[in-house]
């Protein structure tokens, strides 16, 4: 059975502390098939993962840490994007004004290159700050210049890298996939067929959807350009749908927030409604 937490907006939807109680509500297996940070707005997320010569976000740490911290974050999280912020302007290599992709994280710690370490992907356009370049082993690195280059090498290297991680999480008993961003399916290669149940979440509310419905919704919905792909957005596959259920989320405090079991009880209505989903399947 698995659960796909999508945001409804954009910065800020709490995808994260609502996965993180229904992992504990459920005691299901965790993922974030894809994550970034910036690592100028990110800054600390970013000092403590590059201090063990790591690159991972405090989303994919949350949840690891919610499955009582048995697994690295890299595990759950085959592909992290490091941003920094592009003050001059332009489009950058991924189509973005505002900032610029620096490198990428590819692999999951023992599922990476024959050695059994991650492959990364560096954007040769870019300026690589020096705490990067000292932390990762940016000399193996991959390296791309235009998008030609880099969609050969997410053919080559990304597909593989989901295609595995699809596998995993459609063997679990119980898996709970959170999407990133605003994006509505944050694992192409997952068989729609396995999805239970969707919440789509937003500050204030949480909106529930059975899975198959939902994942039609994805086949007719527009595409729209992020980080240098055309990809599905939450808001225009929830023109096609009707919601089962709408249930209220409180604002929690950061102690609240930080804990687990506090919000699968504040959030209870919400697991209620999405384990209800699941079984009218």
């Amino acid at each position: 059975m698995i659960f796909l937490v999508v945001g409804a907006d954009r910065v800020d939807a709490g995808k994260t502390t609502f996965s993180t109680g229904l992992l504990e509500r459920t005691g299901a297996v965790g993922y974030k098939p894809r994550a970034g940070n910036d690592y100028w707005f990110d800054h600390d997320d970013c000092r403590r993962a590059l201090s063990a010569g790591r690159l991972y976000g405090k989303d994919a740490k949350r949840l690891a840490g919610a499955e009582n911290g048995a697994r690295a974050p890299e595990r759950l999280n085959p592909v992290h994007r490091l941003w920094r912020p592009s003050p001059g302007g332009g489009s950058g290599l991924l189509g973005r004004s505002d900032r610029e992709f620096v490198v990428d994280r590819v692999g999951r710690l023992d599922d990476g290159d024959a050695a059994g370490e991650p492959t990364f992907v560096r954007n040769a356009t870019a300026d690589v700050p020096d705490a990067v370049a000292e932390a990762l082993p940016l000399e193996d690195a991959i390296t791309v210049e235009t998008v030609e280059e880099f969609n050969e090498i997410a053919e080559r290297r990304y597909v593989p890298a989901f295609e595995s991680l699809a596998a995993e999480i459609e063997s679990a008993d119980v898996a709970v996939v959170e999407s990133y961003g605003d994006i509505a399916q944050p694992l192409q290669s997952l068989d729609p067929a396995a999805v239970a149940a969707v919440a789509a979440v937003e500050p204030g509310r949480a909106r529930i959807y059975p899975g198959d419905r939902y994942c039609r919704a994805c086949e007719i919905a527009s595409s729209s350009p992020q980080d240098g792909q055309l990809e599905k957005r939450v808001p225009d596959v929830l023109e096609y749908l009707d919601p089962l259920e709408r249930v209220k989320l409180p604002p929690l405090s950061d102690t609240v927030r930080d804990d687990p079991a506090r919000i699968a009880e504040a959030y209870a209505a919400a697991y209620d409604a999405l384990l209800a989903a699941a079984t009218d399947v």
